[in-house]
């Protein structure tokens, strides 16, 4: 049986709103897209995201920075491409090769919105509780 790590509450909830917020702005992109040809759907893999966060494996390539030492070294930019986004598979792909399905889109978003206020809910009650805990005083 495989043993489950323990993380700090306060920790969880943290990367958890992270990844949440992330996952909400990449849907957000995709609904604001839904009109662009050639637009691909893009998402995340919600629990890979949420287990690099937890132990420390961020994704963010644009952290990388590269330095020349030397006058002859050619810079190099880093991929902005973050290898952590997926493209969504459509399941009616349109006509002008835009893969955005509007319904699929909202839902998720609206989805992610119920779970993103709920990560705020549980990291406001580790806070209260912990700050209760510190003062002696129960809220």
């Amino acid at each position: 049986m495989n043993a489950v790590p323990k993380y700090d509450s306060l920790l969880f909830n943290e990367a958890a709103l992270k990844s949440r917020t992330r996952r909400q702005e990449i849907l957000a992109n995709n609904l604001a897209n839904s009109d662009t040809p050639g637009f691909k759907a893009r998402d995340i893999d919600f629990a890979k995201t949420l287990e690099d966060e937890l132990t420390g494996k961020t994704r963010n390539s644009s952290s990388i920075t590269l330095v020349t030492t030397h006058q002859a070294h050619i810079a190099i930019k880093p991929s902005q491409e973050d290898p952590g986004l997926l493209y969504r598979i459509p399941s009616q792909p349109s006509m002008d090769g835009n893969t955005v399905d509007g319904d699929l889109e909202l839902s998720q978003f609206t989805k992610n919105s119920v779970f993103t206020e709920a990560a705020l809910t549980f990291l406001g009650g580790t806070i209260r509780s912990r700050l209760s805990a510190i003062t002696g005083q129960s809220s």
